[in-house]
């Protein structure tokens, strides 16, 4: 039996209307004659989405219970014997009751889709995994439930449930989503107009990226080579010179006159990766792309037109942009050039051919010798002095030399003189060889002219074969110095990126590297003062440079003190001391300078990131302590205010009864006012990391007992159950009772008049779990970590400002302890309490 297939509808957010969705897909096999069964579905309360659970069959679920508390989850093994064609799997991210077979319930969905069993399953885009962070950071939830992308990528058929953000809002104020207490802090949090629109987009692009990936593996499946124009992809061609930029913003203005089309820049390098683009305007370059919003690529190709359109077909390029050619005019007579051999080859993509400054100007090569100063004036000497010397040697030796014998002998003497100093010095031996043959070696001797047609021929084969043989040699040196240079760079680049990865402080760790590599004094990064004027005088006036950051002895403070400048841009500069530098180095010192400015710009981002964080996070909590205190600390002070008032009136009599009832009243409100100017000093002193904390070990039924004392009469209600044997706790008791007092007063508040709270306690691995189980309404799980934000109440009118549960978090993980929200198996919600116990050392003390 083949493997059975995956179904997946996928949503932006709850209650678009995935599950109604899956049932009506079941409804519809159903009618077919499909044997359909249901494994797991969660109407959670939704009365329309229960109704068409009605006519399916259902596999009864398996009841597991753990830490006293009994779930219910999907049984596996009995939908796997009840063997349906069709089953529905709810939830695709829920993650399974510890004990269960599989971890996860898509591991689930795993098994019944080998088993052969097709499987409809939902999940909403907040539970993928590569998207975890960007949702919680657009919507301050995190999701602990998550699903890897590969699982839903891999289904067979992801179908989109969508809804605009305005539509699901009106179905959750009829109540088609939540219950109707929830329904207010649902609106006003999770579900507001920008966050829905937000995960809305998301799932829109999660999916648009699954269809491109169908799309790209139909088009290799079916050897598909020309453009389909689904999606605009804008592919600019970089040869590293200075108009790279100047194509670069062309193509990003081409891009942008598509809503949603790709940019994207690639630079095709020779396979042997010897002779390349200069890497500091490659590295400029590619921040600019990224800073338009593009991708970077870089490929490998001997023949650049055929990589660059097997690139640009590989990623479905609509339009390719390339630069007009460089070439001057007798080269573009002898071959067509890149620009207009790819024009050639581009089948039915655009091509823009963009002019700029450096078209037709010429390629400048590199004629320098890659040897030494030392080699090539022995090269030339070799060239001049040996070749006379042989002849000499061979003619006093012997008079009858063959002219072939003597070619052979200078051609190594050619050779000889490549090898020690290249070309030049080659070339020279060649037409000093030529010559000596010519004068020693053919009739007439010692003469220049020649009689037989047969050694004029023998000459022209020598010099045309010695100067062969020295570019030859030549090139072969040239190849092996840059082979050499180009692993040392490679090797230099990779160190200096390896450091930077992880580092707190990649600048540092950039310059650091710098002055190890070349064995330099000291390494300065320079910046403009703001307003320095840019006249060269300036280079030397201190005044207008600042150190950003420096390492070694001695920093430049100007870039004229340096031994060593390299300009980054009109603002910064990297200044070097040291031994003086190869000039082959400035390339790769320059790709340095470039990798420090992006580092100094990341460094100042994540600064103005955390700074502006800060800022945000004080002016949330500053308006929200505006917002809520205001209320809460004129309420009480009203009361006292008014009950002291009228003791103190004149004009009213009160009896004894009545004054004791204005008393209590102030009683009361001054100690409310009490507790919430104390709870305002201990968040800001956690918030200040100077709270202190006095550890040691405690009795954790004396400071539950404490906290419901301190509770008065509400706290009689509690139900206490704990074992006799539970182990002490290490914690601050003053502390922990406090802790308790919020915790548990909280629960009171929620629950109803009929069922109280419960406080339960076990030892569960070195730590004691204390449980605070209420009936009340409990919270939904996407806002339970709100509940912990200070100032936030999540729609609840009542009085207090929301800091209760925040502090009380607080103060437990400063005892080293946890506080996290649980769900109550039969409705409400538990809070769990969990308090190391006391080390054996503390507890022999």
């Amino acid at each position: 039996m083949g493997r059975g297939q995956l179904r997946i509808y996928l949503g932006a957010a709850p209650g678009v209307g995935k599950t109604y969705a899956m049932l009506e897909e079941a409804h519809r096999r159903l009618a077919r004659g499909t044997d359909v069964v249901v494994g797991v579905v969660e109407a959670h309360g939704r009365a329309r989405t229960a109704d068409l659970l009605a006519g399916l069959d259902e596999v009864p679920r398996r009841t597991m219970t753990y830490r006293g508390a009994e779930f219910e989850e999907m049984d596996l093994d009995a939908v796997l014997r009840r063997r349906p064609e069709v089953a529905l799997v709810d939830e695709l991210a829920h993650s399974n009751v510890p004990g269960s077979r599989n971890a996860k319930r898509w591991q689930d969905i795993e098994e019944l889709l080998d088993a052969g069993i097709t499987v409809l399953s939902t999940v909403n885009i907040q539970h993928l995994e590569s998207l975890n962070d960007v949702v919680e950071r657009i919507t301050g939830v995190p999701q602990r439930e998550t699903v890897p992308d590969e699982v839903v990528r891999r289904a067979d058929q992801v179908e989109l449930v969508d809804m605009t953000p305005e539509a699901l809002r009106r179905r959750m104020v009829h109540g088609n989503v939540y219950t109707r207490e929830k329904i207010d802090a649902a609106l006003g949090n999770y579900f507001r107009v920008g966050n829905l629109t937000a995960l809305r987009e998301l799932a829109l692009l999660w999916l648009a990226d699954k269809v491109d990936d169908q799309l790209d593996r139909y088009r290799a499946d079916h050897h598909i080579d020309d453009t389909w124009e689904a999606r605009e992809r804008v592919v600019v061609a970089l040869t590293g010179g200075a108009e790279g930029e100047t194509l670069i913003r062309r193509a990003a203005r081409i891009a942008a006159r598509g809503r949603g089309a790709d940019l994207m820049a690639v630079h095709v390098m020779p396979s042997d990766g010897l002779v390349g683009a200069d890497p500091t305007l490659l590295a400029r370059q590619r921040l600019l792309v990224e800073s338009l919003g593009g991708t970077y690529h870089q490929v490998l190709g001997e023949d650049i037109p055929a990589a660059l359109i097997e690139f640009a077909r590989g990623v479905n390029a609509t339009q390719l942009v390339l630069g007009a050619s460089r070439r001057g005019r007798l080269a573009q007579l002898f071959s067509r050039g890149v620009a207009l051999t790819t024009m050639s080859q581009a089948g039915s993509m655009d091509v823009h051919l963009v002019p700029h400054r450096q078209a037709g100007r010429g390629r400048t090569a590199a004629l320098g010798s890659p040897l030494s100063r030392h080699r090539r004036i022995a090269g030339f000497v070799l060239a001049l002095a040996v070749p006379p010397l042989l002849v000499l040697a061979v003619r006093l030796l012997r008079d009858d030399v063959s002219l072939a014998t003597g070619e052979v002998l200078l051609l190594a003497t050619v050779i000889a003189a490549a090898l020690a100093g290249g070309m030049w010095p080659a070339l020279l031996a060649a037409v000093a060889g030529f010559l000596l043959l010519n004068w020693f070696f053919t009739e007439p001797i010692h003469s220049f002219a020649v009689n037989r047609p047969e050694n004029i021929i023998a000459l022209a084969v020598f010099l045309l074969v010695a100067a062969s043989v020295s570019v030859v040699v030549d090139t072969a040196a040239r190849r092996t110095r840059e082979a050499a240079r180009a692993s040392a760079d490679a090797q230099n680049l990779a160190t200096v990126a390896s450091s930077m990865v992880g580092n707190p402080r990649p600048l540092i760790g950039l310059l650091e590297r710098l002055l190890e590599t070349y064995g330099l004094t000291s390494v300065t990064l320079l910046e403009r003062s703001t307003g320095a004027p840019r006249l060269p005088g300036t280079q030397e006036n201190p005044s207008a440079w600042s150190v950003v950051a420096c390492v070694g002895e001695r920093p430049s403070l100007t870039p004229a003190e340096a031994d060593v400048e390299v300009p980054i841009d009109d603002v910064l500069a990297l200044a070097l001391r040291g031994p003086a530098l190869p000039a082959e180095d400035r390339r790769v010192i320059e790709a340095f300078a470039a990798q420090a400015a992006l580092a100094l710009r990341q460094e100042r981002l994540a600064r103005e990131a955390a700074s502006a964080g800060t800022i945000a996070e004080a002016d949330r909590m500053r308006t929200a302590l505006l917002a809520t205190v205001g209320h809460d600390l004129r309420t009480p002070l009203a009361a006292a205010k008014a009950a002291v008032t009228s003791l103190r009136s004149d004009e009213v009599r009160f009896d004894a009864d009545d004054e004791a009832e204005l008393l209590a009243t102030a009683d009361e409100s001054l100690d409310r006012l009490t507790e919430l100017i104390t709870n305002l000093l201990d968040l800001s002193r956690l918030q200040a990391g100077v709270l202190g904390v006095a550890s040691r070990p405690t009795e954790a039924a004396d400071s539950i007992a404490r906290a419901l004392a301190e509770l008065g009469e509400p706290g009689r209600l509690v139900t206490v159950d704990l074992p006799a044997d539970l182990p002490r706790v290490d914690a601050d008791p003053a502390l922990l009772e406090r802790v308790l007092v919020n915790v548990v007063g909280n629960a009171l508040r929620f629950s109803p008049p009929d069922r109280p709270p419960t406080i339960t306690a076990r030892e569960d691995d070195a730590v004691v779990e204390l449980r605070v189980i209420d009936h009340g309404p409990g919270i939904p799980e996407d806002q339970r970590d709100r509940v912990f934000v200070p100032f936030q109440r999540l729609g609840d009118s009542g009085t207090g400002v929301g800091l209760g549960l925040a502090l009380s978090r607080g103060l437990t993980e400063a005892m080293g302890g946890t506080l996290i929200p649980e769900t109550t198996p039969d409705g409400g919600l538990t809070m769990l309490l969990a308090i190391p116990i006391e080390d054996e050392k503390s507890a022999s003390d």
